[in-house]
């Protein structure tokens, strides 16, 4: 870890686990089956609520000045028609946390408010990227991320379902936690397990021999267009689909060297928190992360990446190929 983000690498590391560990406990119970839709129709369930709670108050006890950017808040929370999911909520999180009592649930919930900009620093949480995935019980991810003068300095990825040995092992442990620090390479680890390894991105140069990962949800990517750009670049292998940055993770690792995600509607823009723990670790583990314009990912106008369209992570070799590909498929629609 980068010296000078050491103290904030050990504090973002013991916030994910302890968020993993809260989701795999409700994802045991009735709680787990809990989720109510939020106005873009997405779900949001009792461990998407708590983790964010557990995640930003361990972050403001350690770093009180600093701004957090999260994807939840607790307005439909507090909704009269949503009182047991709230109730569920305090009470998965008092064995985890017997001191935050009910009003500071919603208050460190709500920690997550602050809005992206230019100046300072901010953390970015997704504290469950890929709820539908979750409700499956497949992949998510607990996506922490900090940006410090408008670049990404400090990424972890929590992947509690991602199987530790590859994604060809599926009979292998579960459970990846991976770490990123501007300069220092990326780390993975099994969750129970505090020993790492450096990870690094395949060394392939033929994209036709690429293996490449994509949404597992058709509405979050123009699945078509990929189909369209891995039949131009004479790509044989079937799409790897999972939800969430778990596919930062696999690319990170070597298990893919292509992961894209194209805008399935023109004005669509990317989120912040969906994106910026996740390509630090790419980036830190020899890849490229830009958007399907070639241009660096900009995460300091506001929570939406507006500068920026659609999502191609690469192991860096052919990167820039791609990025012709997807050029060439979008101007034919």
């Amino acid at each position: 870890m980068a010296m000078s983000y050491e103290l904030e690498g050990r504090a973002a590391v013991e916030a994910v686990l302890k968020a993993c560990r809260f989701i795999q406990t409700v994802q045991k119970t009735h709680s787990s089956r809990d989720a109510i839709s939020k106005k873009d129709r997405s779900p949001v369930t009792v461990a998407d609520f708590g983790a964010q709670a557990l995640i930003n108050d361990h972050l403001k006890a350690l770093f009180p000045d600093d701004l957090i950017v999260a994807e939840e808040n607790s307005r439909l929370l507090v909704q009269s028609e949503n009182a047991d999911l709230m109730e569920a909520v305090f009470a998965q999180i008092r064995p985890f946390n017997p001191y935050l009592l009910r009003h500071r649930i919603l208050e460190a919930i709500d920690l997550g408010s602050g809005v992206a900009g230019p100046e300072g620093r901010f953390w970015v949480l997704d504290p469950i990227d890929g709820t539908k995935g979750f409700l499956r019980g497949d992949q998510y991810a607990v996506a922490l991320a900090l940006i410090d003068g408008g670049r990404v300095v400090l990424g972890v990825l929590g992947c509690p379902n991602l199987p530790v040995n590859g994604m060809a092992a599926f009979r292998t442990p579960r459970g990846c936690l991976f770490v990123a620090a501007r300069g220092e390479g990326s780390v993975m680890r099994d969750l129970d397990h505090p020993a790492g390894r450096t990870i690094h991105v395949t060394s392939a140069t033929d994209p036709s021999l690429a293996r490449f990962c994509e949404s597992f949800e058709s509405e979050h990517s123009a699945q078509q267009v990929t189909s369209n750009v891995a039949r131009d670049l004479g790509i044989t292998w079937p799409p790897l689909r999972l939800d969430s940055q778990a596919k930062y993770g696999v690319v990170a690792r070597g298990d893919a060297s292509i992961y894209l995600r194209l805008p399935p509607e023109k004005t669509y823009r990317e989120k912040i928190w969906d994106h910026a723990a996740g390509s630090i670790i790419v980036e830190e583990a020899g890849g490229r992360v830009t958007d399907m314009e070639g241009k660096p990912l900009d995460f300091t106008r506001g929570n939406l990446l507006i500068r920026n369209r659609g999502i191609i992570a690469t192991n860096g070799k052919f990167h820039d190929l791609l990025v012709e590909a997807v050029k060439k498929e979008f101007s034919r629609i």
